[in-house]
């Protein structure tokens, strides 16, 4: 099967957060909009082939929801800092991961 569509939303998902590196509202916004986009898309992807991007959707996605939980729940501008950069990182990660993903299984 190919995945070009959804592997296309992925890559502009990636080049969107990319130059993100400063915590601010706006810029946490952009990251938990990347997330929901992340997470329609390979919803899509699992519900096609299963064995393939179904542990993306259960860990991948996971991973990343414990990260922006640790950045709601930071309590000073350091740590929310570090873990703005970590979730921003866990994401990126995961976006690799999709595409890697959808092209391996051509």
């Amino acid at each position: 099967m190919g995945y070009a569509k959804e592997r296309g939303k992925i890559e502009q998902l990636s080049i969107k957060i990319a130059a993100i590196d400063v915590y601010n509202e706006k810029n946490f916004d952009i990251l938990v909009d990347t997330q929901e986009k992340y997470s329609h898309t390979v919803r899509i992807l699992k519900n096609k082939e299963p064995e393939t991007f179904g542990s993306l959707y259960e860990n991948e996605l996971q991973a990343i929801k414990a990260s922006k939980k640790a950045v709601r729940e930071s309590e000073d501008e350091v740590t929310r800092q570090n873990t703005f950069t970590i979730y921003k990182t866990v994401l990126l990660d995961a976006l690799a991961k999709t595409v890697e993903a959808t092209l391996n299984s051509l």
